[in-house]
C-alpha cells in the first residue's frame, strides 16, 4: 500500500474526509474509537504514511543532506508521540482500546 492510499484509506476509515492528524494530542467532541478500514491492521496509519514518504525520500531525493531530513525529523516526533497519544487513546476508551492493541500493531501490519 502507497503513503498516499494509507492516509486515504484512514480518512475514509474515520467517516470523514478533513485531516485526522492534529499538531496537539486531543480527544474531540465526537472522538470515537476507530477499528475497521486500515485501522483494523495498524492502529496509527497517518504515522505509517509519513514514514513512507520520510523513507522513499531518503531514496528519492539526490540531495544527501535533504533527503534523509524528513526522516531525522518524524523519528523524534514519532517517539516522544505515539506512547502518549497511546495513554491518551486507553484513558479515553478503557478496555475496547486494550482491546484492539492486542489485536493490531502500532506501524507495520503484522511486525510492529
Amino acid at each position: 500500500m502507497s503513503q498516499e492510499a494509507i492516509t486515504r484509506s484512514s480518512r475514509a476509515s474515520c467517516g470523514f474526509s478533513k485531516l485526522v492528524w492534529s499538531i496537539c494530542l486531543e480527544i474531540r467532541e465526537d472522538h470515537r474509537l476507530v477499528t475497521s478500514g486500515v485501522y483494523r491492521l495498524i492502529r496509527h496509519p497517518m504515522y505509517t504514511a509519513i514514514f513512507l514518504q520520510a523513507f522513499a525520500q531518503v531514496f528519492l531525493l539526490s540531495n544527501w543532506l535533504a533527503g534523509p531530513s524528513c526522516l531525522l525529523a518524524f523519528l523524534p516526533m514519532f517517539a516522544l508521540r505515539v506512547g502518549r497519544e497511546e495513554q491518551m487513546m486507553h484513558k479515553t476508551f478503557g478496555e475496547a482500546y486494550a482491546v484492539y492493541m492486542n489485536r493490531t500493531n502500532r506501524l507495520i501490519p503484522h511486525l510492529w
